[in-house]
């Protein structure tokens, strides 16, 4: 078979092979917790079942906040996307980051895909508008790091190791910011930088595709680099515009803490909140470079071992962990697969549209 062939063969069965490698990735999400899924049900009769429920209320807040964010951000660089689009899309990116294990990459991708709309909105705008999204929202998330630091003060619960935990985790968060900042804020910088990306991903994937030397067109990707940068400006022209945005992005991380501690609270555990919300930024930080769905093991070790540096037992800490983890999942993820399956099925349906693979 020839690479013709080949490239008409998965043209014709992109959907298949697309919901093969999502079904596959499910099991994989699956099998990778199934020991917690046991220790779960274990747990179930003690909890208050009734205090869990209240985690529906808090993720719909939070699928509210990102949508409109993703909203206040297209408004800056002159595009009008509706609500429910944007909520649908928030929920759908929730399930492919869950999925696949990429810190982010492929939800990147896929949001992308998700908002091109002819020539109207281009993929470096969508790009752009989901890189600041999740730059607004680790910069809020400093917001919450003193906040916390405070409250474990109040308790007198802030040691050496607390200090080192909130200094990193601030650290990371600002010399990442900047360091983004800085190269897309010059075209020489932006496609210098992410040229050198692309020619070291063409490298690897040559590894696996000997017959493919550039997978990804270099000449094509500046373009994108190009179009990223000149809609960045835009959004530098009106940072005042970015208080909006920033605002909901405080909400959202809100409602993740939110979430975790009220399965402390159906454990009848009201620990620290300040415990909870470092516990919960170094273990999600960690989990981005995780090779399993989820950061799965990362995840949970991470933040069982900061919530007992601020002085919550691992005896009081892993159930809960588990608890969150498994009942989010339960959560967002059929929601977000329903909706991600019904995507691919219109983009099936609609002759020109891309394709989703």
């Amino acid at each position: 078979m020839d690479d013709m062939s080949k490239n008409s063969w998965i043209g014709r069965r992109w959907k298949l092979i697309l919901n093969l490698v999502t079904f596959i990735a499910l099991l994989i999400l699956i099998y990778a917790i199934r020991h917690q899924l046991g220790d779960t049900i274990r747990n179930l009769a003690h909890v208050d079942a009734w205090a869990l429920v209240l985690l529906i209320p808090i993720e719909a807040l939070n699928y509210h906040a990102q949508a409109r964010l993703y909203q206040r951000l297209f408004g800056i660089v002159g595009n009008r996307i509706s609500y429910k689009h944007l909520y649908r899309t928030a929920v759908e990116l929730n399930f492919v980051n869950h999925v696949f294990p990429s810190g982010g990459v492929t939800g990147v991708s896929y949001f992308g895909l998700r908002m091109r709309d002819g020539d109207k909105l281009s993929s470096g705008k969508a790009t752009l508008v989901q890189v600041m999204k999740l730059g607004l929202t680790f910069l809020s998330f400093e917001i919450l790091i003193i906040f916390g630091l405070f409250c474990l003060a109040v308790m007198g619960r802030v040691n050496n190791l607390v200090i080192l935990v909130a200094a990193s985790l601030s650290t990371l968060l600002i010399v990442g910011t900047v360091g983004f900042v800085y190269v897309v804020g010059s075209k020489v910088r932006i496609n210098g930088f992410f040229t050198t990306v692309t020619k070291g991903l063409n490298r690897l994937i040559h590894i696996v595709r000997p017959g493919y030397p550039e997978t990804i067109n270099i000449k094509g990707a500046r373009k994108v680099f190009d179009d990223f940068h000149d809609n960045y400006e835009a959004i530098e022209e009106n940072l005042d515009q970015l208080k909006s945005p920033f605002w909901y992005a405080l909400v959202a991380n809100i409602t993740e803490v939110m979430a975790l501690y009220v399965v402390f609270l159906a454990f009848g555990k009201p620990v620290n909140v300040g415990a909870v919300i470092l516990a919960y930024g170094i273990a999600n930080f960690a989990g981005l470079v995780s090779v399993l769905p989820g950061g799965i093991g990362i995840y949970e070790a991470l933040m069982t071992a900061v919530l007992a540096s601020t002085g919550v037992s691992a005896a009081v800490s892993l159930p809960v962990v588990v608890m969150y983890r498994v009942v989010n999942t339960a959560i967002q993820i059929p929601p977000g697969y329903y909706l991600y399956q019904k995507n691919l099925r219109g983009r099936e349906q609609q002759p020109g549209v891309p394709d989703a693979n």
